[in-house]
């Protein structure tokens, strides 16, 4: 593991070095069907991983690469978000990142995320435990949602779908990159934080091995397993915080989550260049 953390930490700074000529707020994208937009930079640093990453007998899973149904029968696959925020980061807000998540028989065992615009570096394996910028550290230890610090997706705040929440016995923080709210959480800068928007595996992989390592709980709102590197790559939304809050975070969602959880976007079940099994 010390190896892939080792390859995960070269590779997330070899992304920052192919993302420093670019300018957040002033790049130039173009919307891919229904899927958002994606710039030059996403491109860029998705060669860039790719051949930095993945060794013999290893599988390749990106948001940014034609998806193969060859990765289901490897043990070992990496899954990766090249820019994650890609929105936050055509906007100029610095809340977008780079994803690295390494899947063994499809539990996320180590990640890696970076965010170039704050200089922030989170790495971590189960076996090691994580770090931020170098130094070790652990997901929250509250205990209630009483004074805790909740990360909503800047995108649903927007849309009005955390109005439910106005009331609420905590802080709520609008931040754009999926993975970047993970990896506060893992860091122990936020407590926790939730989704009922799908997400994709690309999205998550890093976050959840980093959160997981950290000491945290991450599950999905229906309570599906998060066996990644599936066939079918969409998760019904994602909770993650520390581990002595998740008690309190279950009974207070518990009214709306799952299928009841409120309004979502439509979201295709797979992507365009996906293959079928």
């Amino acid at each position: 593991m010390a190896e892939d953390l080792d390859r995960i930490s070269a590779a997330l700074a070899a992304a920052v070095e192919v993302l420093a000529p670019f300018r957040p707020g002033s790049v130039a994208f173009t919307e891919k069907n229904s899927s958002g937009p994606v710039t030059e930079a996403d491109r860029l640093v998705n060669e860039t991983l790719r051949e930095m990453l993945v060794r013999d007998g290893e599988a390749w899973f990106s948001e940014e690469s034609v998806d193969t149904s060859d990765r289901l029968n490897k043990d070992r696959v990496w899954i990766v978000d090249p820019l994650d925020g890609t929105r936050e980061f055509i906007e100029g807000v610095p809340e977008w990142s780079v994803s690295i998540g390494l899947v063994e028989h499809g539990a996320p065992v180590a990640g890696g995320i970076c965010n170039p615009s704050t200089r922030e570096v989170f790495v971590g394996s189960l076996q090691g435990g994580v770090t931020y910028n170098g130094s070790p550290v652990q997901a929250s230890g509250r205990t209630e949602l009483r004074g805790a610090t909740v990360l909503a997706s800047r995108s649903e705040f927007k849309r009005g779908e955390w109005e439910r929440f106005r009331d609420a016995p905590f802080e709520i923080r609008p931040v754009g990159s999926v993975a970047y709210k993970l990896a506060l959480v893992a860091s122990g800068q936020a407590d926790a934080t939730w989704t009922f928007t799908r997400k994709n595996e690309w999205d998550i992989a890093g976050g959840i091995a980093l959160v997981r390592a950290a000491g945290g709980v991450v599950k999905a709102p229906d309570d599906a397993p998060l066996i990644l590197n599936r066939a079918s790559f969409q998760f019904s939304g994602l909770i993650a915080c520390g581990a002595a809050l998740w008690r309190d975070i279950e009974d207070f969602l518990r009214p709306i989550s799952g299928a009841s959880a409120g309004p979502r976007r439509p979201s295709p079940t797979r992507r365009p260049n996906s293959f079928s099994v």
